[in-house]
């Protein structure tokens, strides 16, 4: 009797795929967890996002009617939103004779392909601050980071402040400020789940998390363009959460799993957020 690709079996291998997509996706963009989230309602085309500027305390004299009139000074950011997606061919042949860790590593693909490619964008936004506080062949210091990290504080980017660089990068203040034999866990205000794997390990300078993404683009002269933010800096707007459909192809006996996203990421408050520019070449390692 032929052996046939059942809807059961169908459905079965979706669910390994969907679950396997998902959990890493969710767990391989740490940018996007970096950032504020908004969500986009049924029927809404945008979101608009305020903005208001400060006001100013005068000083009163008894009696006396209080003469300035402080401005909201209200700006807005409109967010929208695009798709993205990808499709997988499953035959039927692959179907009836894979195990189930091979659909299982579709998942991963997919999963790892849409957090590459969010996290990625969000990375595309940091060379778009209009202050920069550090150029090309610039090592990542413990001097040059807590001079980054003075100048965040001092011009009030936020109470929740992180550092994002390459791997490579990271290195050079992890050689002079690691102490032995001794780690630090992701700090309060970040998720341990999303984040925990990004964490540079480093005990928080002035309070401020230094995370590693290996997804952030190195150029040809080996700088990677960086971010030290506020996470009300930069947002993601999601109208469609990640989702995959299925679609039977007869003539082809195989199945389509297509996996689409319909998000935006921005630039939300260029107060609050600078580029970081530093060395991120690969490491060698040098014979004892």
């Amino acid at each position: 009797m032929p052996q046939t690709a059942t809807t059961g079996n169908l459905e079965n291998a979706q669910k390994i795929i969907i679950s396997a997509a998902r959990y890493t996706e969710e767990h391989n963009a740490p940018a996007l967890a970096l950032i504020e989230s908004f969500s986009l309602g049924k029927g809404e085309k945008q979101v608009t996002v305020p903005k208001v500027g400060q006001m100013s305390m005068s000083d009163l004299v008894d009696g006396q009617d209080i003469v300035d009139e402080e401005e909201i000074g209200m700006t807005t950011v409109d967010l929208t939103a695009s798709e993205v997606g990808a499709k997988v061919i499953i035959t039927d042949k692959l179907l009836r004779q894979s195990a189930v860790n091979v659909m299982s590593i579709i998942g991963r693909q997919l999963g790892d392909g849409m957090a590459r490619k969010k996290d990625t964008d969000v990375h595309a936004l940091y060379s778009g601050f209009d202050t920069g506080l550090s150029q090309a062949a610039t090592s990542m210091t413990l001097t040059n980071v807590a001079k980054a990290i003075s100048y965040a504080k001092a011009n009030k980017f936020g109470s929740q402040v992180y550092i994002l660089q390459h791997p490579n990068a990271v290195y050079d203040i992890a050689a002079t400020a690691v102490t032995a034999s001794s780690t630090y866990p992701v700090p309060k205000g970040w998720s341990e789940d999303l984040l925990g794997e990004f964490f540079s390990g480093l005990r928080p300078l002035n309070g401020v998390a230094i995370f590693e993404d290996g997804n952030l683009s190195v150029d040809a002269n080996d700088d990677a363009v960086g971010v030290i933010a506020d996470k009300s800096a930069l947002c993601v707007l999601n109208s469609v959460q990640t989702k995959t459909e299925r679609q039977r192809d007869a003539s082809l006996r195989a199945t389509e799993i297509v996996m689409t996203s319909d998000y935006g990421v921005f630039e939300l408050d260029d107060s609050r957020g600078a580029s970081l520019t530093f060395d991120a070449a690969n490491q060698s390692i040098a014979a004892d």
